[in-house]
């Protein structure tokens, strides 16, 4: 059985087909779906589909490096409103993004930090959106590790080095997705070193769809294709990588 630990399941482009979407999903073998927040527009789709199925979707609570802004104090107020509230798997999708823009870098460094504080306070794992922005975030996750915070970096697609600082933090883990299946993204060879011992794995379903797929729509039934080319990074079998990585979902998320 597989985990699907980041997927925007909720976003309109399902809209057409969310139930047979998720049926697929099922009969592809990946039983646990784990929903990553945007922004507070995103929030009541994510509430809704993870009412619907309470025991495989699994929502998170955090302000997307993209939604932030200049003024983001009413925003991050409802954040922790809701975070407290209690109820989700993670703190996210949070982080740094610098590949569109870099005009507000210190407001998304004041935002990541503090979502981190609030994680560590409710023991609660952080996802890490790190676009172009590696060592932004290193800085801020290195100074606030403790024995308490733990994680992912959601779509890694990093060097063999900087995957190996992400391990020596500890409790954290490479999210990786559709990237792997790219004949020139880099992954697979930077897999090929570091082995799936610390691994998850994730679609950012609608977005990043794997190979055959690619160009296309993703959804989290392609959670296979993902595992199939991790196993042939690492030499392992795609039974083997369903394990390694179900477990360290679990363990993460403690669902």
């Amino acid at each position: 059985m597989f985990s699907d630990t980041h997927a925007h399941l909720y976003h309109k482009q399902f809209d057409g087909d969310r139930e047979a979407m998720l049926q697929r999903t099922l009969e592809a073998g990946v039983t646990k779906l784990f929903l990553p927040n945007i922004d507070l527009d995103s929030v009541e789709g994510m509430h809704a589909l993870a009412q619907a199925h309470p025991e495989r979707c699994f929502p998170m609570m955090g302000l997307h490096p993209c939604s932030v802004g200049e003024q983001n104090e009413e925003v991050m107020q409802r954040i922790e409103e809701l975070l407290r509230k209690g109820g989700y798997c993670a703190v996210g999708e949070i982080g740094i993004d610098l590949y569109w823009d870099k005009t507000w870098l210190v407001q998304q460094q004041d935002v990541f930090r503090q979502h981190v504080r609030w994680a560590k306070e409710l023991d609660l794992p952080i996802v890490i959106h790190c676009r172009q922005s590696f060592e932004e975030v290193m800085a801020i996750v290195e100074e606030e590790n403790d024995e308490t915070l733990r994680g992912v970096f959601h779509c890694f697609t990093g060097t063999p080095e900087e995957a190996k600082r992400v391990i020596a933090l500890g409790g954290f883990h490479l999210g990786i997705g559709g990237v792997i299946t790219y004949p020139k993204g880099g992954l697979f060879e930077s897999m090929q070193q570091v082995g799936p011992e610390h691994c998850v794995l994730e679609t950012d379903a609608p977005y990043l769809a794997p190979v055959p797929f690619r160009g296309k729509r993703n959804e989290s039934s392609y959670i296979p294709h993902i595992a199939a080319k991790l196993a042939e990074a690492t030499g392992r079998t795609v039974d083997e990588i369903a394990r390694i990585t179900t477990r360290n979902a679990e363990t993460l998320f403690r669902r």
